[in-house]
């Protein structure tokens, strides 16, 4: 059965005899017509076996086999039409009541839906799909005629009845037939709303009544419309599983219906119509006149053939008749005659979409038009929100139901209705205009009716679609995606002027969410600079985008000047470049210091470079490949509008006028092109309102190449090519860009890190030792040498003194002079510029730099205070520290006791960074990935609670009043101020590790000596004591008196012990004052100015000895302790049942003293942070 019978002659078997004799038996034994009442169907008596015989020859031969045999013999034995739809007929009729006709009836159901599925032409096609194609094709357009048109009957809504048994199911409760039953349904509806004529083929009958009006009228007058609103609105409660149906429904609706035409009155639309038919006459007798001017004349009723000369001697063959006019005709002629095929890459095989393109328009009649818009507010205002969010969640799950087409239609369908929606927003208030009412009487409407696609999850899937769209080449889903994104905008920009404040403050939140990511910004322009041959629909659609945003988002930098964007890729060229620039300066090793501090400073750059420059950004729409996608764009004058005719005159503006870039411009056959709109042939309509404004663009343009060229002859030759970016800018301003060489910074400067005060040569040694490790040997002998020439010279020098002075002994001594240090050659003057660590050897041997400016080449010099001694006792310590680079008695690494110095405008760019905390929206989807160093505002636990308690009753009380009498804008800007101060002065509390820098490091050994000697002998007194009392048994004492009052007594003891060891505790100096928790209180929230520079260096003393060489065990904690044994000294002044009450008590009380300990520590670290 697989091989096909082919005949001899012209009769070729397409189709295996035994299966069109089987299908052949099925249908005749299905029923038929009854010869007594030839209008009255009558079934067979197994018709309910056959129909399900026929849906088995279906599944196990063309579905198994992969062929379309048994759909085509279905056809030509004319099933649906002459059987399945009048028992379909008569079901609905009398039959409804009949469990074995429901039956027959959902079984005719189950065969139309295979019976109707589209056949499209795809890459995957046989050719048995080939052969059976064009005929399925017309067949099922003479079903959706039958269907739509059967005798007054109405057959969409007998379908619909079949499936309401299983909708009024609870969702929870229907079984997999019902399941099935629902999709039956529904895939028939999207059949009927997908067939249409093909082009390609003959049509039969009237093309009206398969039309896009016919299939919206029959959905409205049987009820399918209504069905489809029921099941959209309640989507994600009972429909859940056939949303993406209902997405493909509406996409085959919509798709290709004119937003404009559609909300139009009936005067308007007339107007409309007369307005089209005027413009298509006008075109005709257009070419009437084109053709007049070159019509031959009646006698010249022969050939005409012609030979014209050009250069060289060379002869060209011309024929026609209107050669003969004159020679600009006869070399027209010749020029379009020349053909040039441009050679095309290969490109992938693509599927024909022929029932997914949605560039093609559809016209609607006056009904339809009528019913449609009626469906469409209806849908607006009840099923948008919910079937589109459900439609995206599936979409973005990749669920099982979802199909890589349908990505295509959610969009192209979201952006449709969100252009319906502006659209009938501007018909309200065009009507209430005309009916007399103000603004202010008409209360607006909120977006909320489409907010379902305007949240950050639709945009994060538009812009993943966008990108993997483009990645693939997938141009038609692309297209799809840019209108959606375009309609996006254009909602947004709605919003923004909307009288309510809350779409005001979402279309704001929204624009600063796509306007912040500057990869949004690249992908516009790769769009826009990427066309080829995409097609008209693309091209129109990347323009409209690049349009829109580009107005939309110069509007939106004006008025927010402080607009910041998010660009990783300045962020990874920072750290390549880095990355690049790390091996070519080899001096530059102190790269490796302190990588924490590094990585601060480079994320403050980083951030200071986020601001938007809108000139810069529109500068990169300026380039040739731009220019050609609007040129080819304008080359479909005579088919645009006048919305897209602007739409292109604004950017050639745009390029021309305001970014001084007309040179792009200056090509011939843009000329030509321009110059062809204005005088034709073929000119645009003069009466259009946008001609005057091209007319007088064209006539600047031709000026400005007139006088270029006068300035510049070369520009005749660069008409001819696209123009480079090398030349472009010579072209326009007639001289090369000039271009600032910044110069280069010097490096970050190093200071010491040692637990011991290093000496002067001890500071030497520690550099020289680094540089040797660092294999920078050369640069220390270097040094030594210039040195050794200093002494001899500044020897010779003093010896010279000394003899003048001994002849006269009143004479004054001559002040030593200035000894330059110069380098050896261009690499060591380099590194006297970009190595810290040769600048700070040279400065601690006391070397000096003349001048204010640290740039390369200047001048270092030997000071006259440098004896020749001096410079002798540095050369040895130098050399010493050569042949042992590492310090004495140390095996640390000398490198490891250098780090990077943290200037001053570091640590003020840090604290400003701090206080310009730019606080991220409370919407969901916020992402914020290089923000502040720090959060602002951090608090304790049980501060946040207590102030959000009284927010929410400030709130509250705040709403109330907000109810009784509305704020005026004074008030708002008043309390918007203050807000403003209140988070400024928190982030100023804001306390960082930051801020510590070197000083905190060093140490006062005499302080540290005296501080461990006291406590020595406090942990001796404290073992004394313990021991004493352990002798004196005043412990059993204790134990017995310790119910009852014992706890309060040691409370009060403990309150005038720590009031009796404050003086002792000051002069330890521990930072922190022992009082009440008051006190506390207000050292954690002082200010750092207001701190004395006795308490900071007290604070920083007691706390670097604390650091570097105390135990584990707290110094808090045993400060803490000692407070009880400073009082137990006097113990032989007391009575004993008061001594040993205060020894128990002690013990049991640790646990709270721990407790007052940890926030003295707390206390002690926010003053020592802030001791700078």
């Amino acid at each position: 059965m697989e091989q096909e019978v082919t005949s001899v002659g012209h009769d070729v078997q397409v189709i295996d005899p035994d299966v069109r004799m089987h299908v052949y038996s099925l249908v005749t034994a299905l029923g038929g017509f009854n010869g007594e009442d030839a209008d009255r169907y009558m079934l067979g008596d197994d018709a309910l076996s056959c129909l399900r015989d026929i849906r088995r020859w279906l599944k196990l031969y063309d579905q198994r086999n992969n062929r379309m045999d048994v759909v085509r013999c279905l056809g030509e034995a004319n099933l649906v039409i002459g059987d399945i739809l009048p028992i379909l007929s008569i079901w609905w009729a009398n039959g409804q009541n009949s469990k074995h006709l429901t039956r027959v009836a959902l079984a005719c159901l189950e065969l139309l839906v295979p019976l109707t599925w589209p056949a499209e032409y795809h890459s995957q096609m046989t050719a048995n799909h080939h052969r059976h194609t064009p005929y399925i094709q017309q067949i099922q357009v003479q079903y959706k005629r039958s269907i739509l048109k059967y005798g007054g009957s109405n057959l969409l809504r007998a379908v619909i009845r079949i499936a309401l048994p299983s909708m009024a199911i609870p969702r929870s409760e229907r079984e997999s037939r019902d399941e099935g039953i629902l999709k039956l349904m529904l895939y028939f509806l999207r059949n009927m709303a997908i067939i249409t004529t093909n082009d390609r083929l003959a049509a039969e009958g009237d093309e009206e009544e398969t039309s896009r009006s016919a299939t919206i009228n029959a959905f409205q007058d049987q009820d399918a419309f209504a069905l489809i609103l029921t099941m959209c609105s309640n989507v994600a409660d009972d429909f859940n599983q056939q949303d993406v149906v209902l997405l493909e429904i509406l996409f085959h609706l919509v798709k290709g219906v004119s937003v404009d035409k559609l909300f139009l009155n009936d005067e308007e639309r007339k107007a409309k119509r007369s307005d089209e038919l005027g413009d298509l006459l006008r075109k005709e007798s257009q070419v009437k006149r084109e053709y007049a001017r070159n019509a031959p004349t009646r006698h010249g009723r022969f050939g005409t053939m012609i030979w014209v000369k050009r250069d060289e001697h060379k002869v060209s063959t011309v024929s026609g008749q209107n050669i003969l006019r004159d020679d600009q005709a006869s070399l027209q002629k010749m020029d379009e005659t020349k053909k040039w095929k441009k050679p095309r890459p290969r490109r992938r095989k693509e599927d024909i979409v022929q029932y997914n393109d949605f560039n093609v328009p559809a016209h609607l009649s006056l009904l339809a038009t009528k019913n449609f818009r009626t469906f469409v507010e209806e849908f607006l205002d009840s099923g948008f929100n919910p079937l589109f969010t459900h439609v995206r969640k599936a979409i973005e799950r990749e669920a099982e139901r979802v199909t890589s087409i349908n990505a295509r239609q959610f969009f192209y369908t979201v952006g449709w209705f969100l252009e319906a929606e502006r659209a009938r927003r501007a018909r309200q208030v065009i009507q209430h205009a005309q009916n007399g009412k103000s603004a202010k009487d008409v209360e607006p409407d909120s977006y909320g009716l489409v907010a379902g696609v305007l949240n950050q999850e639709t945009f994060i899937s538009l812009n993943r679609g966008m990108q993997n769209s483009l990645d693939n080449k997938e141009w038609d889903d692309l297209t799809a995606q840019m209108r959606c994104f375009t309609q996006i905008l254009l909602t947004v920009q709605e919003m923004a002027f909307s009288p309510i404040e809350e779409d005001q403050e979402i279309a704001d939140n929204i624009q600063n969410r796509i306007f912040y990511e500057e990869t949004t910004h690249d992908r516009i322009i790769s769009i826009v600079r990427g066309y080829k041959d995409q097609g008209f629909g693309y091209l129109d659609a990347a323009t409209e985008l690049a349009h829109v945003f580009l107005r939309m988002l110069e509007r939106y930098s004006k008025i927010n000047v402080d607009l910041q964007i998010r660009s990783k890729r300045q962020a990874r060229k920072r750290k390549k470049d880095a990355a690049q620039a790390k091996p070519q300066e080899g001096a530059e090793d102190e790269e490796d210091d302190n990588s924490e501090d590094r990585d601060l400073v480079d994320s403050a750059q980083v951030t200071k470079e986020r601001a938007f420059d809108f000139k810069r950004f529109a500068a990169k729409f300026c380039n040739q490949s731009c220019v050609d996608t609007f040129v080819a764009f304008t080359a479909f004058y005579r088919e645009l509008n006048s919305e897209q005719l602007k739409r292109a005159h604004r950017y050639f503006y745009r390029v021309a006028f305001k970014q001084e870039m007309t040179t792009l411009l200056f090509r011939l056959d843009i000329i030509h092109l321009f110059h062809r709109m204005i005088k034709g042939p073929g000119a645009m309509d003069s009466s259009k309102p946008i001609f005057k404004e091209w007319e007088e663009f064209v006539r600047q343009i031709l000026r400005r190449l007139t006088k270029r060229i006068d300035q510049r002859p070369a520009l005749i030759t660069e008409l001819l090519f696209s123009k480079m970016n090398s030349t472009v800018y010579y072209l326009e301003f007639g001289h090369e860009r000039q271009t600032i060489s910044t110069a280069k910074r010097p490096p970050v400067e190093l200071q010491f890190i040692s637990k011991e005060t290093l000496t002067k040569e001890g500071k030497q040694g520690v550099v020289v030792g680094a540089l040797v490790l660092d294999g920078r040997a050369d640069l220390v002998k270097w040094l030594v040498d210039v040195l050794k020439s200093a002494a001899s010279e500044r020897e010779a020098w003093e010896a010279g003194d000394e003899a003048r002075r001994a002849e006269n002994a009143e004479a004054t001594s001559t002040p030593n002079p200035l000894i330059h240090v110069k380098p050896a050659d261009e690499f060591i003057e380099n590194a006297m510029f970009s190595n810290a660590k040769l600048r700070l050897l040279m400065e601690s041997i006391g070397l000096e730099r003349l001048g204010q400016e640290d740039v390369r080449g200047a001048q270092w010099v030997v000071p006259a205070s440098m004896s020749s001694t001096d410079l002798n006792e540095i050369i040895a310590t130098i050399n010493k520290s050569v042949l042992n680079p590492m310090p004495e008695g140390s095996n640390e690494d000398p490198r490891q006791l250098l780090r990077r110095k943290e200037t001053r405008s570091v640590r003020e760019s840090l604290a400003q960074g701090t206080l310009d905390v730019k606080f991220g929206s409370d919407s969901e989807g916020e992402d914020i990935p290089e923000g502040p160093l720090f959060p602002p505002n951090p608090r304790s636990k049980s501060n946040a609670l207590d102030e959000l308690k009284k927010k929410r009753k400030k709130k509250s009380r705040d709403s109330e009043d907000t109810e009784k009498e509305p704020l005026d804008d004074a008030i708002l800007e008043e309390r918007r101020q203050a807000r403003l101060a209140n988070s400024l002065a928190r982030q100023r509390k804001i306390k960082s590790d930051l801020f510590i820098h070197a000083s905190d490091d060093e140490t006062d050994e005499e302080a540290d000596r005296e501080f461990f000697r006291l406590e020595e002998e406090r942990r001796k007194e404290q073992a004394r004591n313990v021991e004493k009392a352990i002798l004196m048994g005043d412990t059993e004492l204790a134990q017995s008196e310790s119910n009852g009052k014992g706890k309060k007594a040691s409370v009060r003891k403990r309150k005038s012990d720590t009031t009796a060891a404050e003086p002792k505790r000051r002069r330890r100096g521990s930072g922190s004052t022992g009082s009440g928790g008051d006190e506390d209180d207000d050292i954690l929230m002082a200010d750092p100015d207001d701190l004395s520079p006795r308490s900071q260096q007290e604070v920083s003393t007691s706390h670097g000895a604390q650091d570097e060489d105390t135990p584990l065990t707290s110094t808090e904690d045993e400060m803490d302790f000692d407070d009880d044994l400073v009082f137990s000294r006097d113990r032989n002044r007391l009575s004993k049942p008061v001594a040993a009450e205060a020894a128990v008590d002690s013990d049991e009380e640790e646990e709270m003293l721990v407790a007052s300990s940890s926030r003295r520590m707390r206390g002690g670290f926010v003053i020592e942070s802030d001791s700078e």
